[in-house]
């Protein structure tokens, strides 16, 4: 196996951990030099791939090993819109306590709040 093909092996299980919320495990690959902000091809950071599917820990522990909160992928999503858009609400709270801008992205957190009458924020 080349020293390519290990790394996107590697990159891949960071990347199905982060899916996973498998937050411990997930931080040992980041605490060994993995980035914790590692794109996968559409744009998706390992914070936006916890907060989509909704593993609020995971989320949490990504932000204090240096994730960028907004880092948008592709397509202008933000992990704040993300969240909100699949109505994780604890998800929802740890991003704006660590700082997220609710008006990044397109569309953004408050745009897809207001569009589904959701609160941006816990209720």
């Amino acid at each position: 196996m080349s020293d390519d093909e290990e790394f996107r092996s590697i990159a891949e299980a960071a990347f199905d951990l982060a899916r996973a919320g498998e937050g411990e495990r997930l931080l040992r690959f980041v605490e060994a030099g993995l980035p914790v902000d590692l794109v996968n091809g559409s744009g998706d950071s390992l914070l936006m791939l916890a907060a989509y599917h909704g593993h609020a820990e995971t989320v949490r522990a990504l932000l204090e090993a240096g994730a960028d909160v907004d880092r948008r992928n592709d397509r202008d999503q933000s992990p704040l819109a993300g969240a909100v858009f699949k109505d994780f609400r604890d998800v929802v709270a740890v991003l704006l306590k660590a700082g997220a801008d609710p008006d990044a992205g397109t569309p953004s957190a408050r745009q897809i709040a207001a569009m589904f009458d959701r609160p941006l924020g816990p209720a």
